[in-house]
């Protein structure tokens, strides 16, 4: 499991604060497959205004955590992914948007880079970057939620403590009758229930403010 995050200030109050963990790809930014190139990531509509409010008014760290098996299936190299996330920030920022942290789990059972590919505490739906967060960053899992468009992205949040939120199209087409699981993701085990379902990122991101 790899990080990139700022450098803390040493005098930085020791008060945990609550966190909003994004997944990237559907979440915070709109759905490819195995992006591989900068200009891949391409922000989701609307989302700049609510970040900047749940970090500046709210208080919260805004930390992306990502699955990316194409590094253990060879679709891609470290120095292309950290090419993927200079230029997310960039975009971020343009949006006066900062983030604190991005945590990247590269593993994958099928992977082809021998050290990559296993089982390991860091892919979602393990709550291995999220609890790696919370460490390095001061976070109160209970204060923060967990946003993503897959059941491993909920399921990830609840067992690490955060509460939830299920985003996009297989968000908005679960019935009453699904009410207390979410369809299964590729290679997941059904997730608990979210705390709450929004068809965009953005609609997400302004609910949890007005829960804030």
């Amino acid at each position: 499991m790899t990080s990139v995050r700022p450098a803390r200030d040493d005098h930085e109050s020791p008060a945990s604060r609550p966190a909003v963990f994004l997944d990237r790809d559907g979440t915070l930014t709109e759905p490819r497959h195995y992006p591989t190139r900068p200009s891949d990531l391409v922000l989701q509509p609307g989302i700049g205004p609510w970040l900047r409010t749940l970090r500046e008014e709210h208080g919260a760290a805004l930390v992306v955590v990502t699955n990316q098996s194409g590094l253990a299936r060879a679709l891609f190299t470290d120095r292309d992914l950290d090419a993927m996330h200079r230029h997310l920030r960039d975009e971020l920022a343009a949006l006066g948007v900062e983030v604190d942290g991005i945590y990247v789990c590269p593993h994958h059972i099928d992977g082809v880079v021998p050290e990559l590919a296993r089982h390991c505490c860091c892919r979602k739906p393990e709550p291995g970057m999220l609890l790696r967060a919370a460490a390095e960053l001061r976070l109160d899992l209970s204060r923060s939620w967990m946003v993503g468009d897959f059941a491993t992205d909920v399921e990830a949040g609840h067992r690490a403590g955060c509460r939830t939120a299920w985003v996009g199209p297989r968000a908005v087409a679960a019935t009453a009758t699904t009410a207390t699981t979410v369809a299964p993701a590729p290679d997941a085990r059904p997730a608990p229930s979210p705390t709450l379902r929004r068809a965009t990122t953005a609609e997400a991101l302004r609910a949890i403010c007005h829960r804030s």
